[in-house]
């Protein structure tokens, strides 16, 4: 029995594949985030609530490429609460058009 779960160990460390780690750059840790973003602000009912506000969704866009890190992360982190599945409430929905429109304006 011990010899049967000593090749079984054996085995398992043979079959299992080989970890690799490197290093990534700023650019490609925040740039999945950004899309986040901008995919976000591509859903029609996020388009049609910022025409109802006067901004154009590729304005808001063009916005979100000039954050910082930083600003883009708080957004994306702010997109991640939202529930899954797309179903959003009123009160949320307002909340993310008056971020975005909040962050238009500071920059």
């Amino acid at each position: 029995m011990k010899r049967l779960l000593g090749i079984l160990i054996v085995a398992c460390g043979l079959a299992a594949p080989a970890v690799q780690a490197g290093m990534i750059g700023t650019d490609e840790a925040v740039q999945p985030e950004r899309e986040r973003v901008k995919a976000a602000l591509e859903r029609p009912d996020v388009v049609q609530a910022l025409q109802k506000m006067g901004v154009q969704a590729k304005d808001a866009a063009a916005r979100v490429d000039a954050m910082s890190d930083a600003e883009v992360a708080q957004l994306a982190g702010a997109v991640d609460l939202l529930p899954a599945g797309g179903v959003l409430s009123n009160d949320q929905l307002l909340i993310i058009i008056l971020l975005v429109i909040l962050l238009v304006l500071l920059l």
